[in-house]
Parts: C-alpha cells; structure tokens; sequence
C-alpha cells in the first residue's frame, strides 16, 4: 500500500523526493567503490600494480552511502523493528508506541549528529588527514557522512510533527500510515505492484 502522506504533505513529498535522490547517489557510490576494488584486484593480479586507494575510498562511499540511506528508508518504514507484541495489541496503544519509537528514533539521530559534526569540525580546525597515500583531509568524507545524518534529523523532524498532529487528533491509522510497522500485506501488496511493473516493462519491450 502506497503511503498516502508522502505525497499529500507538501514538506512530505519533497523530502521523499530529495531522500530517494540521496538514496540513488548513495548507490552509485557503492557501484564505483565495487568497480575500483574489481579493478584493484585485476591489476594486482595481472598487471602487477594496484591503485593503493581502493580500500580507503571504499570505506568513504560505505559510510556516505549508508547515512544518506538512513531518511529514505525510514519514510519507507522499512527500519526494523520487533513485532512480536505489537500486532496483538489496541490499536491505539500501537499507535502510541509507533509514535513513542519516532520520538526515540528522533532523540538518538540528534546526539548521532551533533557529535558527528562535532567530529568534522574537529578535523577541519585541525587539517587532519588520512594516514594513507592519499592523505585526504577527513573533514571531507566526513561531512559528507554528516551530511546525510543531519539530513535524517530534518526528515524526522517533519515526521514528527506529522505524527504528533495526528496523535492529537485522534488520527490512529494516519500515525500507523506514517511510522507504524509495515504489515505483510503491505509487503505482498508492493511486490506484486513491483511484479506488474515489471511485466509491464517486458511487454512494452516486446512491442518495440
């Protein structure tokens, strides 16, 4: 089931928009960084000679990519979370407690981010560098990485308020559509909606 607040809340739908894009250089990243590890290892294997920078870049694009995943894939609601209660109490217990995990989730990103940047700014007034060959200044990487910390905090904040003006309201099923926990005919309902998609990509191929 497609979440009916991502595209009606105007603050909502942009930030989904901008945390897929995030979500999509994040993946390119990870790509890049697995060719130049494939390239490293065949021409270390071949050629004799390697890159000397696979390894530290790889690991840059590895914690870029993950932070700037982190607000695509909780407006997806797809954080785990343990259910094994959850689906056997009142609705608007859950619903509670969908909103008490936002708070927390909201909390816990906050302290996340203000140290991160605290480490950024940390090698910045100093010059720190990598001990490597690269010697690359770590305040780059690392704002980066901040970067998409300090955005998650953003998403959660817009999030929570949503959440907190349905809880007030009384609006149980928009906070369980918001931040609740995915259930498996939600699941079932976008793999098959992904199914069609693709059978639909296949038939307007075998039209051309």
């Amino acid at each position: 089931m497609t979440n009916s607040f991502l595209y009606s809340d105007t603050p909502l739908r942009w930030a989904n928009a901008l945390s897929r894009l995030a979500v999509w250089a994040g993946g390119a990243l990870t790509i890049a960084s697995v060719l130049l590890i494939s390239f490293d290892v065949l021409a270390r294997k071949f050629l004799g000679f390697n890159t000397g920078a696979a390894d530290e870049l790889s690991s840059y694009a590895f914690a870029i990519s993950t932070s700037w995943a982190l607000a695509f894939a909780t407006l997806q609601r797809a954080n785990i979370r343990v259910d094994v209660l959850y689906q056997l109490l009142p609705v608007r217990l859950s619903a509670l407690l969908d909103w008490l995990s936002l708070v927390s989730l909201g909390v816990f990103m906050g302290f996340l981010t203000w140290y991160a940047s605290d480490v950024v700014i940390s090698s910045w007034t100093q010059h720190s560098a990598s001990n490597t060959t690269l010697g690359t200044p770590l305040w780059i990487p690392q704002g980066l990485w901040c970067l998409g910390l300090l955005w998650m905090c953003v998403v959660l904040a817009l999030m929570l308020v949503r959440a907190s003006t349905a809880l007030v309201t009384g609006n149980t099923s928009a906070i369980k559509e918001l931040c609740g926990m995915r259930s498996a005919q939600e699941e079932a309902d976008e793999e098959a909606a992904a199914g069609e998609r693709l059978v639909q990509a296949e038939r307007n191929e075998e039209a051309r």
